[in-house]
């Protein structure tokens, strides 16, 4: 049987878009996606990063569960040492109380920041050695059996909300393994160490409360359009548009200059960064969705769009829904 599809969505705010353009796109994407048959959606923690509108992540995820009614939604993730772990039990316990039986909840270890804004977010750069227990705490106030006597996280207690460790690392595959949480692997930017790190977890998975057998989302670029060109040139523009967030130092580039250095030995960290992508007519990139779930050893694929146009990006998921025959097997 196929793996389930589920998306994540950056809210990406386009060239000479605003933030508000970004929730609407966000939300017409859940309400598309809630009918076409994908598992969930998640929103990603980012500070200071003016291309992506989704740093309160528990806020944004409470807009977009008001205006759908059954799709699973969550992050994708919170990036734990930023937080104390009983105010993101109460977040997500509020969330799950308000929405039952749709919220997840994934935990990040990087800041998903640069340090200056770590400064601004008071966080304490030693805080990612901690990540293990205060993971283990955090579930804790979920369960309602909480690791601090006489603390409780209210709302939040008893709500048991699924806890996935996200990484891109032998690390998280290990942590998630030794919790018995599912393990989710951000191969769609950080490629490197999807096989090994899916072997290392499968291998020393260790039975839960919340999970009884390792299970694995392996994260991968999409862009499907009716015709391979169409896909062809947005892939190009996602790349031009990577090329200029990661390389620009506060200067525009142009789209030469920006094509130059994706030729160049530099641009290949772009290339790199998008080895796993799923790119052209519907049926060609369904058939590279499945062979990377096979190559990943995946039980359930989280798409992003690498498309910069949100039109495209739309569409783009209604194609590959259709293609995979999301909605009959649902």
């Amino acid at each position: 049987m196929p793996v389930p599809l589920s998306i994540l969505d950056l809210a990406e705010v386009g060239e000479g878009e605003s933030a508000a353009t970004a929730f609407e796109a966000s939300v017409r994407l859940a309400q598309g996606a809630e009918g076409w048959g994908y598992r969930r959606i998640w929103y990603a923690e980012h500070h200071n990063m003016p291309a992506i509108a989704s740093a309160a992540t528990s806020v944004l995820i409470a807009h977009v569960a008001a205006h759908t009614a059954s799709i699973r939604l969550g992050a994708g993730g919170v990036m734990l040492p930023n937080h104390a772990p009983l105010p993101i039990a109460e977040q997500f316990g509020t969330l799950a109380t308000l929405h039952p039986g749709r919220i997840d909840l994934g935990l990040g270890r990087a800041p998903g920041t640069d340090q200056n804004t770590l400064r601004a977010l008071r966080r304490d750069p030693s805080a990612a050695n901690h990540f293990p227990s205060d993971v283990v705490e955090l579930q804790g106030y979920l369960t309602g059996e909480t690791q601090i006597p006489g603390v409780q996280a209210m709302p939040g207690r008893g709500t048991n909300v699924p806890i996935y460790i996200l990484g891109s690392s032998l690390f998280g595959a290990r942590l998630a393994a030794a919790l018995g949480l599912p393990y989710a692997f951000a191969s769609h930017f950080a490629p490197q160490a999807l096989v090994d790190a899916v072997a290392v977890y499968r291998q020393e998975f260790q039975p839960s409360a919340q999970l009884d057998r390792p299970y694995v989302i392996a994260g991968i670029n999409v862009i499907a359009a009716e015709d391979r060109a169409t896909a062809e040139q947005q892939l190009l523009e996602a790349k031009r548009r990577r090329a200029k967030l990661l390389f620009s130092r506060g200067r525009p580039l142009s789209t030469d200059e920006a094509d130059a250095l994706l030729a160049s030995a530099t641009g290949s960290q772009v290339s790199e960064m998008l080895r796993y992508a799923a790119v052209g007519t519907p049926g060609a990139a369904v058939e590279d969705l499945r062979r990377f779930a096979a190559h990943a050893d995946a039980d359930e694929l989280i798409l992003a769009s690498a498309a910069p146009d949100k039109a495209v990006t739309l569409r783009s998921f209604e194609l590959l829904a259709d293609a995979y025959g999301l909605a009959a097997a649902a």
